[in-house]
């Protein structure tokens, strides 16, 4: 079991299976990710709304890898324990024309720097803004040739800005290459469900991984355990992504319901009535236009004191 530090200078800005690893770690290994802020450090807090506009939109979402996950092969299931999160201090938040869930009531762009205590902002008075970072993008490399923008999520990962994933949760991704090829940035420090105007607090941060390899297990898409939102402690999430959000909502809670029957032993019918009365289905950003991704999440609670078999 190794520890290793990734410095934000090893960074891509497209998905690419052709990519060359920067670092080969194994089942096991903790990673500490130096990360960008997600305009690849172009944003400083001395920045004005001008100075934004002026930036190379071709560095958005810089991550930090990719990592070769030895013995790593398609049909795996790659595990990503998220031990630590620590911003820098400070962030920020943008509006862009066109962009965004509301872009007709506002059309005109802005930056807005924060200030970051350890565990909550107050740059926006009155308002104190607690924090809860998370890597907006955590993913491996598409199994498809070629070369991709980030901001389109998929069963690969990517740029998900699930806000649940924040430390102490697990992350669970498909292994679709050789090595899984796994990288990550575009860090938040606070995020709302939806991400309404475009971002969340876009922030730099270290990020500190531990990766478990298994071997020949299935998995369709992105799941995570997350330690929860204060009314409902730890859940389990399924996320899926589609530009018809009730297309991604029903992908999504079929394969709650399928955890439920293989994992937990419910019928099928019983699985759908216990989401009906407990599951939440949340909007985990509806800005990624065209596409919409949406978390089906169950709370542990809602099931006390049974194991949570995964792989």
């Amino acid at each position: 079991m190794s520890h290793h530090f990734l410095a934000k200078t090893h960074t891509h800005s497209t998905w690419n299976r052709a990519l060359p690893a920067v670092l080969e770690i194994a089942s096991g290994d903790t990673v500490e990710f130096e990360c960008h802020d997600s305009s690849g450090s172009q944003v400083t807090p001395a920045s004005t709304t001008a100075d934004f506009l002026s930036i190379d939109r071709g560095k958005i979402h810089t991550l930090t890898g990719p990592v070769w996950v030895r013995d790593a092969q398609p049909g795996d299931v790659l595990q990503i324990d998220v031990r630590e999160i620590r911003h820098h201090g400070w962030g920020w938040s943008s509006m862009i024309s066109g962009l965004g869930f509301l872009p007709e009531r506002f059309p005109e762009p802005y930056l807005f720097i924060w200030e970051l205590e350890k565990e909550l902002s107050r740059s926006l008075a009155p308002a104190v803004v607690p924090l809860a970072p998370f890597a907006g993008i955590m993913g491996v490399a598409p199994g498809e040739e070629g070369e991709f923008k980030t901001r389109p999520p998929g069963i690969f990962g990517g740029n998900m800005d699930v806000r649940d994933l924040i430390a102490g949760s697990t992350l669970y991704l498909p292994v679709l290459n050789a090595g899984a090829l796994f990288s990550t940035g575009d860090v938040h420090a606070a995020q709302g469900d939806g991400e309404v105007c475009i971002n969340g607090i876009e922030a730099p941060a270290n990020v500190t991984l531990e990766f478990t390899l298994h071997k020949e297990r299935s998995l369709s898409g992105p799941m995570l355990r997350s330690p929860g939102r204060p009314a409902t402690g730890p859940e389990w999430l399924f996320v899926e992504v589609h530009g018809d959000p009730l297309v991604a909502a029903r992908a999504a809670l079929n394969r709650l319901i399928d955890f439920l029957v293989e994992k937990w032993g419910f019928s099928a019918p019983h699985a759908y009535i216990l989401c009906s009365v407990a599951a939440q289905l949340r909007l985990s950003q509806v800005v990624n236009v065209p596409l919409i991704t949406v978390s089906a999440a169950l709370p542990e609670s809602i099931l006390p004191g049974l194991q949570q078999p995964v792989f």
